[in-house]
């Protein structure tokens, strides 16, 4: 990257200056490049003479020789940076700043080179195939998706697009929790949706089942299979017949509303399979061998009947319970057994579970949890999220129209479609709170950051079909014509998606993705309002090739840009 190679020519002529005698030998710190708030101000700067100014005076006076002002230190270094084709100007301005501007001519050649990486461009590497698993959406099914589910699953998919950009081998996984306590609950009231249908006679929903009119149409559509034959069951097997009926029904709509938001997974993980001999190879089960690990590591006890976990003693907040007083796993037990899974059997180097934030107090007890497996809490990332407001008119929706319950996410993709979802809720900080504006998802209009974005890649493919229609293409385009300021905005903008991949991988921001990819549309309407691309004037034929090749690229990046945010990018709208 060219803030890479900066640093890198900033650093060289940082220690020439030394080796010349015109800056004393003092440590170099690294050399950080940054873009200026002001476009007057170049397009890189570094601080690096003020933050070298201390130790570069400490070095003079204990010499006894003058001291030097930060000014004075850039000028010693900026006088030996080597010549490079992309460096067109290099000052030092108060209070001791070096401002680079790129070279015109080098950025119009950029053109051809971003055309030639095509849907690669943006990739950097970072990861170097490092295994990394991200573990989202993950809802408990036990019915429709929530609207507030989907900002975990445009994070984690979006997170994932970006490492695997970054060079990472990344395995997207979907969390099916398919045991424990809650299932049985959706079980039984499920069942007795499945009865009152049937005119049998229920002591109706039990204590902490589920009430959701979901469950009457579900249970219809067993009846419609299956008819009446589970009322002559014991209700034991009832219940369980009716539990894997509804986990089906729950999770053929979960994977439907994934597809249609363009998430897709690598793996679908069985909860259930953690307590399945089947699943080690040197018998019992995942669950039994981890308590094991527990035990023979002194990090469990006994109180109340149950088994706890020392997690107070390894940094949690408070002690868990692993196996209840009845002999049932407690929940954290399947945390702790799943996460073993994940890096002792399965090998993955750095896992990235997206929790919504009512699991924000989990946190210090996975930490623990690592410690008792041997593990390296650093490689347990716990992406936290805050939480989605559903706005309409103003007003925050908190029931469905259609069946005054929760707003399920089919409903809102009905409504505004998985682009607008997946843009408006990419669009803030995952730790602000995120309001998702119907009525601005709706609106076909320059408001709408997504529909702006997506025009822009639109726009550019209407102005390419139409050269084609009038006879004109960009063979043999000369490039360096391209010199007005807007052709070369545009150039700039689309040079910074590598820059803006590694800022959003590095720091899981997957936020810098729609801000960036709203400059870069903006960048291009300029130059379409600056320059006219196609001119039936032969006189232009030659800069109509070259602005016709600039106009191809920015299709590129434009539509890289959205495909890392997995949003669609029209040919036509």
């Amino acid at each position: 990257m060219i803030r890479d190679d900066l640093a890198d020519l900033i650093y060289k002529a940082t220690r020439k200056a030394q080796r010349k005698g015109s800056l004393p030998k003092t440590e170099i710190p690294e050399v950080l490049i940054e873009r200026p708030r002001r476009a007057e101000h170049g397009d890189y700067a570094t601080s690096q003479p003020l933050k070298m100014i201390a130790d570069i005076n400490r070095a003079l006076k204990a010499a006894e020789k003058p001291t030097l002002t930060p000014i004075q230190v850039g000028k010693s270094i900026v006088h030996r940076i080597e010549e490079s084709p992309f460096i067109g100007q290099v000052d030092v301005v108060p209070p001791g700043f070096i401002n680079i501007l790129l070279d015109d001519g080098w950025l119009a050649w950029q053109v051809d080179a971003l055309l030639e990486a095509g849907e690669t461009f943006g990739n950097v590497e970072l990861g170097h195939g490092q295994r990394v698993q991200v573990e989202y959406g993950s809802a408990n099914p036990t019915g429709p998706m929530h609207v507030g589910f989907a900002r975990n699953l445009v994070l984690g998919d979006t997170i994932a697009n970006l490492l695997v950009a970054a060079g990472y081998d990344v395995q997207r996984e979907y969390l099916v929790n398919d045991a424990g306590v809650q299932m049985e609950r959706f079980g039984q009231s499920l069942y007795a949706r499945y009865c009152e249908l049937l005119g049998r006679e229920t002591d109706g929903i039990p204590e902490g089942g589920y009430q959701g009119e979901y469950l009457i149409d579900w249970a219809q559509q067993i009846i419609d299979e299956e008819g009446d034959r589970y009322l002559d069951l014991p209700y034991e097997e009832a219940v369980a017949a009716s539990r894997e009926l509804g986990l089906k029904i729950a999770m053929d709509n979960i994977r439907q509303d994934c597809a249609r938001m363009n998430v897709h997974y690598d793996n679908w993980f069985s909860e259930r399979s953690l307590y399945d001999p089947s699943t080690m190879d040197a018998g019992g089960t995942v669950f039994d061998h981890v308590m094991s690990v527990m035990r023979q590591g002194n990090h469990l006890f006994m109180a109340d009947g149950a088994v706890w976990f020392q997690a107070k003693a390894l940094g949690g907040n408070k002690d868990e319970v692993v196996i209840r007083s009845n002999g049932q796993p407690g929940y954290f037990v399947s945390d702790i057994a799943y996460h073993y899974n994940k890096f002792v059997q399965r090998g993955f180097e750095w896992v990235i579970d997206v929790w919504g934030a009512d699991h924000q107090g989990h946190v210090p007890r996975m930490s623990a949890m690592m410690t008792a497996l041997n593990l390296d809490p650093e490689q347990l990332t716990l992406y936290v999220y805050q939480m989605v407001t559903l706005l309409e008119s103003g007003e925050q929706v908190r029931l469905s129209k259609r069946a005054g319950t929760q707003v399920d996410l089919r409903e809102v993709l009905d409504d505004i479609g998985p682009d607008a979802i997946r843009f408006f809720l990419l669009a803030r900080a995952a730790d602000s709170q995120m309001d998702l504006d119907l009525n601005l998802a709706r609106q076909q209009s320059d408001e709408n950051p997504v529909y702006y974005v997506q025009y822009g890649h639109a726009r550019i493919a209407s102005i390419l079909r139409y050269a084609e229609e009038q006879g004109h293409t960009d063979e043999g385009a000369d490039i360096s014509l391209l010199t007005h300021p807007s052709e070369l905005n545009l150039v700039r903008k689309m040079l910074e998606l590598p820059e803006v991949v590694v800022l959003a991988t590095e720091n899981l921001a997957p936020h810098h993705l729609p801000y960036y990819s709203q400059e870069l549309a903006a960048a291009f309407h300029a130059f379409y309002r600056d320059c006219r691309v196609v001119s039936s004037d032969p006189a232009d034929a030659e800069l109509t090739k070259a602005r016709l090749r600039l106009a191809k690229a920015a299709k590129v990046v434009l539509a890289r840009t959205l495909t890392l945010m997995g949003v669609s990018a029209p040919e036509r709208m």
